[in-house]
């Protein structure tokens, strides 16, 4: 299992959909913020990643899931991509 705080972690950074409507970043400490067009931090919360599965802890309680598949981030019926 992967730690969350580990700072080198491939998938630490910003995940965005090909529109630049969502804008997902996922923080070193293991936390996450979404935006959502001009609505920035619309998502909060907190994630653990195993090998190339993620899961999401939103700040209201709400779950969700993705995967890491060739460099695409699966989420909730979004693809997004990473920005460098």
């Amino acid at each position: 299992m992967e730690q969350n705080n580990n700072q080198s972690h491939p998938y630490v950074g910003m995940w965005v959909t090909e529109d630049g409507h969502i804008r997902h970043e996922l923080l070193k400490n293991g936390r996450y913020d979404e935006a959502r067009g001009d609505r920035q931090s619309a998502y909060q919360g907190s994630y653990t990643i195993t090998d190339d599965y993620i899961e999401y802890l939103d700040d209201t309680g709400f779950t969700a899931d993705g995967e890491f598949v060739d460099g695409v981030l699966y989420h909730a019926g979004m693809v997004l991509y990473r920005e460098e």
